[in-house]
């Protein structure tokens, strides 16, 4: 018997042009620390409503590694959240998250994602969060996408604007003590969703959709 027989989650892949994306596994941790580590953003702005990357190495490879055992305990049917490991020519670069709450009611989904900053600006952002859009209207059924973004993030509203979302309203956001922004939210409808010009390939999604559905 296999790890994806005891939880099902571990056996679906999504594989696109230039990624693969697989729910975070213990053995990804380690290289998310080292990805994490070699930088995310600017250390002048903050682009996370929980500042995790001000971190000292230590206590972020603890947190992250708690925050992902936790999200994986905390999946029931209808309501869950899976961190997917993004891995570029087998090592991880970065994470792209999906969510829902009450799904079987509101078939909606939402996401946030992180990247290491050698591999932003060739277009990964857009791809992994396009990867990850066609399983959640393809293959889960949902019927709107959300995330949201500081405002002063052009990239991650770019990447937003290029598949089709559209603005939903602005909301205040405390990122780190003392400092608060603008945070713009944006949802896209099924058949609003920009598609890639490339067929996503999609792997152990019957038994992941038992597990997200129920």
């Amino acid at each position: 018997m296999d790890l994806a027989h005891v939880w099902p989650l571990f056996g679906l892949r999504l594989v696109s042009p230039r990624l693969e994306l697989r729910p975070v596994r213990d053995e990804d941790l380690p290289g998310l620390v080292e990805a994490a580590l070699s930088g995310v953003h600017d250390p002048a702005r903050m682009p996370f409503g929980v500042p995790w990357t001000d971190a000292e190495p230590d206590a972020l490879a603890r947190s992250l590694a708690q925050y992902h055992w936790k999200l994986r305990a905390g999946v029931t049917p209808d309501s869950w959240g899976v961190s997917f490991t993004v891995l570029r020519d087998g090592a991880p670069i970065g994470v792209q998250e999906l969510h829902a709450r009450r799904f079987g009611a509101r078939r909606t989904v939402e996401s946030g994602s992180w990247l290491a900053s050698a591999h932003q600006g060739v277009g990964l952002g857009t791809e992994m969060r396009a990867a990850l859009l066609t399983f959640a209207f393809d293959d889960l059924d949902a019927d709107w996408a959300e995330s949201s973004a500081a405002a002063w993030n052009d990239g991650s509203l770019r990447v937003s604007e290029k598949l089709g979302y559209e603005r939903n309203g602005v909301t205040r956001s405390q990122t780190r003590p003392g400092e608060t922004v603008d945070e713009v939210r944006v949802r896209v409808a099924r058949d609003d969703f920009v598609r890639p010009d490339w067929q996503l390939e999609r792997h152990g999604v019957d038994a992941a959709r038992a597990s997200l559905l129920g």
